[in-house]
């Protein structure tokens, strides 16, 4: 009975959201809010559906970007609290890929899937978000532990797809951007380098700097904390 209780109460402890939690869900809701906000007081250009279809699409790039950002900072920094919000990360970013799709077939096209077809023949880069968005939303429905335990060992070979996704995702962007790509060239370099950071080696040496700069840091401080000679005061 005791176990049991110590059982639940560090699962209802592990539950608790921390600080460092809630600051990462203000920060992924703030583009939503600030969106709402300049709905409610009129603050959007005359073509509010494009606003709204740019914004939420840059918001769930971001949050995508953050969300492989996740095992790099891991990686380099050691700091474990990162790890939690890997999936919350991913999550806010499919929440707002799926407020993008909306906004593009329902308020630009009506659900007119005739029209849709016609751009998408048009302008490949909506094949392309498509796509990735298709990827996305495999991805969050199979982030459960359920579908971790049914998938077992290929649960991480279908999450491995997220990878496809975010290169579709910067596809997409560069495409759609046409005249200055410079931002989407900027989030695209950003993106290889954490991919490169993946490689076995480059994690290798980073964890290797990571733990050498740990030592440094705690021969410096024992030097400090241990007496010199000239510190100690003879009692007679």
């Amino acid at each position: 009975m005791k176990e049991t209780l110590l059982a639940m109460k560090r699962q209802a402890s592990s539950r608790r959201w921390t600080p460092f939690q809630i600051a990462v869900h203000l920060a992924a809701l703030t583009p939503l809010m600030a969106l709402a906000w300049d709905l409610w007081w009129g603050n959007l250009s005359v073509n509010p559906i494009q606003d709204i279809t740019f914004r939420t699409g840059k918001a769930a790039m971001i949050l995508l970007v953050l969300s492989l950002a996740v095992t790099p900072v891991y990686t380099m920094f050691a700091f474990r609290r990162v790890l939690k919000i890997r999936r919350t990360l991913g999550l806010y970013a499919f929440s707002y890929a799926v407020l993008h799709f909306l906004t593009y077939a329902w308020l630009d096209y009506d659900w007119d899937f005739y029209l849709i077809r016609l751009e998408i023949a048009e302008k490949p880069y909506v094949l392309v978000g498509f796509a990735a968005f298709l990827l996305l939303s495999l991805l969050a429905v199979t982030s459960t532990k359920g579908w971790q335990r049914r998938l077992k060992q290929g649960w991480k070979r279908v999450h491995r797809l997220v990878y496809v996704a975010a290169m579709l995702v910067m596809l997409h962007y560069i495409w759609v951007q046409k005249a200055d790509i410079r931002q989407p060239l900027a989030w695209t370099a950003l993106l290889g380098i954490l991919f490169i950071v993946r490689l076995p080696p480059v994690r290798r040496g980073m964890v290797q700097w990571r733990q050498q700069r740990a030592r440094s840091r705690q021969q410096s401080l024992s030097a400090h904390m241990t007496p010199s000679n000239e510190d100690i005061t003879p009692l007679n």
